[in-house]
């Protein structure tokens, strides 16, 4: 696959989305040079040595005059296509952010399955890092994260959660609208089974009792105070910035009949009020930011009774690691999936007593794998409501993160905790597995 680019310079300009489709605009670098000419035998080597450095994988490259480059005894089971030289220059430049940027403009095209090139790229760079220049290291070091404040904050998750429900509506369940982890008993379980055993999962493990009440930090769509609501009558607080989200929300709790149990809380975390007999945060805890652990800490403190229990659901790493620039820049402003160390330091400020803690690391990447299968169903409707750019972009991300948690550079933490001094805890896990947590057909 040779690549030549006909647009002028001027065509090329770097664009942002239009205003009609900026519920909240993905702008991607779309800049491309018309080139003619051959590559220089440095820009191969350069190549060369940027295999190397990821630990030699299958893999080739094509440049935009047909011209493959390859490592000396390797057996190539995908190919990256280059369009122009500046693609080269921004890929080496910083791989971690150009790589995404370049998928997402069309300047970089992969021949094969993306997940699993991904998943093989992200296993051979971890281990051919540790042999790498301090220097380089720095060169290609992911960048902070962006503030998690009160006001930043809201503009952090407006970016990624205000695109629009219609979008969400396309690939997420059809059950309850959950953007999060699924619970996979089995493998054979369709995404809205697994979906609702994810619910039911968090609801066991909180021994909920009718007439108790509960708050939410970060609801979502709202399918979980739904849930608990209906399943086990109990009175819900759902704290959420996103207007979107909270805007479905209280349209299906008032078409369901159960807005008398819910109350949908347009506000901050950090403003909860009251206290509760359980706390509940579901896949916003990587959005905290480390820096204002201390304030989650605080909160889940007082907002709960001195016997209720607490579950914390979020991405999460083994050991310390800012997130990738790509996502960080593009998808998920502000993000940072906190190390297992990080989280229990949470806990420890708190003075809680961890009582149970999960990983769901591999159900994460078969959700995940789910979602894309549906987004890739839906792919010609995403381009419409946005254009081709975004829905590469979406991909990637897709795609990356199923990489991520099968290569487990990321992991799931479910935490179970309560008041050091409550003595009124669960003795053991038979009530999680007494009966199956998926329902037969949803």
């Amino acid at each position: 696959m040779a690549y030549q680019d006909t647009r002028s310079r001027d065509e090329a300009a770097e664009t942002p989305l239009s205003a009609s489709r900026q519920g909240n605009a993905l702008s991607i670098p779309l800049s491309q040079y018309e080139t003619r000419r051959s590559p220089f035998i440095w820009e191969r080597k350069l190549l060369q040595k940027l295999l190397k450095l990821a630990g030699g994988p299958p893999v080739q490259f094509e440049l935009w005059d047909g011209s493959q480059i390859r490592l000396d005894g390797t057996s190539p089971r995908f190919t990256l296509g280059l369009t122009d030289p500046k693609a080269l220059y921004q890929l080496m430049g910083n791989p971690n952010l150009a790589f995404g940027d370049l998928y997402s403009s069309g300047r970089l095209q992969v021949e094969g399955d993306l997940p699993e090139l991904l998943h093989l790229l992200y296993r051979s760079i971890h281990r051919a890092r540790e042999k790498w220049p301090y220097w380089l290291e720095r060169l290609w070091a992911n960048h902070a994260p962006r503030s998690t404040g009160v006001s930043e904050a809201r503009q952090n998750i407006n970016h990624h959660y205000d695109l629009g429900n219609e979008f969400y509506r396309l690939w997420l369940d059809k059950a309850q609208m959950q953007y999060t982890c699924a619970y996979y008993e089995t493998e054979d379980l369709t995404l809205e089974q697994a979906q609702l055993a994810k619910l039911e999962h968090v609801c066991r493990k909180l021994q909920l009792k009718p007439g108790q009440t509960v708050v939410e930090a970060g609801c979502g769509w709202g399918g979980l105070a739904r849930y608990m609501a209906r399943h086990y009558g109990v009175k819900v607080h759902a704290y959420n910035i996103s207007r979107e989200q909270l805007a479905f929300a209280r349209e299906e709790a008032k078409r369901q009949e159960l807005d008398h149990l819910i109350d949908y809380v347009e506000d901050d975390y950090r403003n909860i009020d009251g206290q509760y007999d359980a706390f509940v945060s579901i896949g916003m805890l990587e959005h905290v930011g480390k820096n204002h652990y201390g304030d989650m800490s605080e909160v889940v403190r007082r907002a709960l009774k001195p016997e209720g229990l607490a579950l914390l659901h979020s991405i999460g790493r083994n050991r310390p690691m800012k997130m990738n620039a790509w996502i960080e820049k593009r998808i998920f402003p502000g993000a940072y999936p906190p190390s297992i160390a990080e989280f229990m330091a949470l806990c420890e400020n708190g003075g809680f007593s961890v009582l149970d803690v999960e990983n769901l690391r591999l159900h994460y990447a078969h959700t995940l794998e789910h979602w894309k299968e549906r987004f890739e169903e839906n792919v010609e409707h995403v381009t419409q409501m946005y254009d081709e750019h975004f829905t590469r972009a979406w991909r990637m991300y897709l795609s990356g993160s199923i990489a991520a948690f099968k290569a487990s550079s990321l992991q799931l933490f479910q935490v179970v905790l309560t008041h050091g001094e409550n003595n009124q805890v669960p003795r053991n896990r038979k009530h999680l597995y007494d009966t199956p947590a998926a329902p037969e057909s949803a």
